[in-house]
């Protein structure tokens, strides 16, 4: 390019514009310095020098807020405007450096120097036309901004700085990025700036046309989403339908809002629904959501029944549902007795621990009664997997809620009365522990926040009113034990068993076997009967059962014979229930040498043993028969070592354990036994073995021995003591340390027994053994 003259002309600065030589365009000039420039151009060779301002915002710029390199044009034409703003047509021509601005006053002047391109053309120049034009017609093609005439015009120009600038003028470009190509002087690094800047340009456009594509078939597929889901709705609201999707939805949020949820659950509950409605039916995890939705509907979250806080009333309902007990009831009345106070108690856990038969479930049952709550019942007998107790979680197929939730579902209030059934019968393997579990339930202190794996949400139990039942409380795991409050529940003696047979049972299974109440009569001979040689048990099952066959029996005489009434007394009872299946009491019709009868205590309640000792010629060997446990087995070694240790005392040969074998046999010899309580027993009937003295048939022994012969305490008095009134026994030898225990025997039962009290082994002997017993 080579230089040209240095001109003197007028300056018109250029707000977000720029005008390129051969440009021709229109401006509208308002600014009064701008305006003076234009009349003054006119004035002379109608010459005017075009450049860019930095910031378009500066309303009366100077010579720093100006690019130096600009565009020296012709004016063309000028027309005022009316609101005073004069249009005129310009041509550029030149390049043109400011080399100095003169402040004219009304306007600024400014001497130039102008640069003429090199249009020589070579190779390199050829090749750098060729690819400008290919990417500028590849960009044509691409935006669609640019005409196809504009290209054609452009392709017929030959000057390659000219070619270059009219390019660049159609670009999309920035103030700055085109003055930089208008600072480029040199003709070939102009074209490859240009070239440079279409292939961004084409890039770009070419990502943008993707994301385009991209955005429209979203779009498209939405809407066309939104119009179904429209005509959808529309023409379930012409048929009156509420049968779609959208109508379900709208239905479970009407429920979840009346289930007065806590707001977390709420707002997981509505997040879930949104899920629902977004996934097609089809989807597998549509029926998973809508799942958990309904179970978080039917979950009780606020709805609780008023309790009855009436402790008279109470007291009656618990009074006619079950006889005796009264530990319990007592327990019970005075649960409500805070609670009417208190008005913030939360719900007791009780153990109800006794063998089976003797009304612990319907106990439960009755309590819910008395206090007007809902009653539920899950059975925990063979659960050996946690998640019974916690529930699965939602990823498993087939997952559920566990059994505390379902239990509160079927409940559907927040303070039921909750059985949890033979808590002693769960187990644990590689599934889980289940009673640890259980532990979180049963704690006050946090099943505020139960937390269930399916439902995933914290869920209040402290309003429950836990009660347990157990048979055996050595099986229960002691972290599980400590959080129940354990109330010990004994067998029935045989007057509480007349009475429960007489106002439940007998009236129970004549109802359910369709007979009336003068159908029927079963005299009280007959029942106790029925208790003495057809029962043996704590708890009254079998003798409802015995009842229940009385009942068929009488149903099909009537129905066949044609009898108005049937009435059972003891002389006809074989022919109801067949021959006797015990013998009344367990004692021996005379006294026995080497026998004495033990009181035992069992999962069953409790029971006599017969222990028999058997001297036989040999060198000393004990024999231990009848499947005893090791406590058991000590027990015995432990009495045999006392008698040898006071044989002399007791006139026995001083060396029998060199002449005999001693065998002690406790039948049944397929029962396990195993218990702390029998060693005055076997030392009684080993003394009554070895000295020759019957053991009195009419006393019945507990408690252990040391070999210093001091009797130690056991346990389960009560049960022990039923036992042996059952069995017609009417002395009781029990340890001295055990006389507290007999306050909780009932007083028919303690006014038919006499208890001795004793701490030493010659107690023992002066009333066990039969005739005068004196030690030498």
């Amino acid at each position: 390019m080579s230089e040209e003259d240095v001109k003197t002309i007028p300056l018109l600065p250029l707000r977000g514009l720029l005008v390129f030589p051969t440009m021709v365009l229109h401006l509208d000039v308002g600014r009064e310095r701008s305006v003076h420039a234009l009349e003054k151009a006119m004035l002379d060779e109608h010459f005017i020098f075009l450049t860019a301002q930095k910031d378009a915002t500066v309303e009366e710029p100077d010579e720093d807020d100006i690019y130096h390199m600009g565009t020296v044009a012709q004016v063309k034409q000028m027309l005022k405007l009316p609101n005073g703003t004069i249009r005129v047509l310009v041509e550029g021509l030149k390049r043109a450096k400011i080399e100095k601005i003169i402040d004219k006053g009304t306007y600024y002047s400014v001497i130039v120097k102008t640069f003429e391109d090199d249009n020589t053309k070579d190779l390199e120049k050829e090749a750098l036309i060729r690819t400008m034009l290919d990417f500028f017609h590849q960009y044509i093609k691409i935006s669609k901004k640019i005409s196809a005439e504009t290209f054609a015009t452009v392709q017929d120009i030959e000057e390659p700085g000219r070619l270059a600038d009219l390019i660049a003028s159609h670009l999309p470009l920035k103030i700055k990025e085109k003055q930089a190509i208008l600072e480029t002087i040199d003709v070939k690094e102009r074209m490859n700036r240009i070239i440079t800047i279409l292939n961004n340009e084409k890039e770009v456009l070419q990502l943008e046309k993707k994301i385009g594509q991209r955005v429209k078939r979203s779009m498209e597929r939405t809407q066309k989403e939104y119009f179904l889901r429209e005509q959808m709705k529309a023409i379930q609201k012409e048929l009156g339908e509420k049968e779609g999707k959208t109508g379900e939805v709208e239905n479970l949020k009407k429920k979840l809002k009346e289930a007065k949820m806590p707001k977390h659950v709420y707002e997981t509950a509505l997040k879930e629904l949104d899920r629902y409605e977004k996934i097609p039916n089809t989807s597998a995890e549509s029926a998973v959501i809508r799942n958990y939705i309904d179970w978080l509907i039917a979950l009780p979250w606020s709805k609780s029944t008023t309790d009855d806080l009436n402790i008279q009333r109470a007291e009656r309902i618990l009074n006619e549902d079950h006889y005796g007990l009264e530990k319990v009831k007592e327990r019970v009345l005075e649960y409500l007795a805070v609670q009417k106070l208190t008005n913030s108690m939360k719900g007791p856990i009780l153990c109800l621990v006794g063998p089976p038969g003797v009304g612990k479930t319907s106990l439960a049952r009755s309590i819910a009664r008395s206090l007007k709550r809902k009653f539920v019942r899950i059975s925990l007998g063979g659960v050996r997997d946690e998640s019974e107790i916690r529930g699965h979680r939602r990823t498993y197929v087939g997952a559920m809620p566990g059994r505390i939730i379902q239990g509160m579902k079927k409940a559907g209030t927040i303070n039921p009365v909750f059985l949890l059934d033979e808590i002693d019968k769960m187990s644990s393997d590689f599934r889980g522990d289940p009673s640890a579990a259980l532990l979180e339930v049963l704690d006050p202190e946090q099943n505020k926040n139960f937390s269930d794996h399916y439902i995933e949400e914290p869920y209040d139990l402290s309003k429950v009113m836990f009660i347990a039942t157990a048979n055996d409380l050595s099986t229960i795991p002691i972290p599980l034990r400590d959080r129940m409050e354990i109330i010990s529940i004994a067998g029935y003696t045989e007057i509480e068993k007349l009475h429960i047979a007489k106002d439940y049972l007998i009236i129970k299974q004549i109802e359910e076997h369709g007979l009336k109440k003068s159908q029927l009569q079963i005299r009280d001979d007959a029942i106790m009967a029925i208790i003495r040689y057809y029962t043996r048990e704590a708890g009254v099952r079998e003798l409802e059962r015995k009842i229940a066959s009385i009942c068929r029996k009488t149903a099909r005489i009537i129905t066949s014979e044609e009898k108005k009434r049937v009435i059972v007394t003891e002389k006809k009872l074989e022919e109801f229930l067949g021959k006797k299946l015990y013998r009344y009491g367990q004692k021996e019709s005379n006294d026995q040498i080497g026998v004495a009868t033990g009181l035992a205590y069992t999962v069953f309640g409790g029971d006599t043993l017969q222990i028999e000792v058997a001297p036989v010629p040999g060198k000393g060997k004990l024999v231990l028969t009848g499947k005893l446990g090791d406590v058991m087995k000590e027990s015995a070694q432990a009495a045999f070592s006392y008698v040898r240790s006071i044989s002399e005392k007791l006139g026995i040969e001083k060396d029998f354990h060199e002449k005999y074998d001693i065998h002690i046999h406790v039948p049944e010899g397929a029962v396990p036994k195993d218990g702390p309580s029998a060693g005055i027993t076997i030392a009684t009937a080993l003394v009554s073995a070895l000295s020759g003295k019957p053991v009195r048939r009419e006393v019945g022994m507990t408690g252990e021995i040391t070999l210093r012969g001091r009797v130690l305490p056991i346990g389960g008095l009560k049960e022990k003591t039923l036992s042996a009134h059952r069995a017609g026994l009417t002395k009781i030898i029990f340890p001295k340390e055990n006389e507290k225990d007999l306050d909780d025997i009932p007083e028919s039962v303690k006014n038919s027994l006499t208890f001795v009290p004793v701490s030493h082994m010659d107690e023992v002997l002066q009333h066990a053994i039969a005739g005068e017993f004196n030690e030498d």
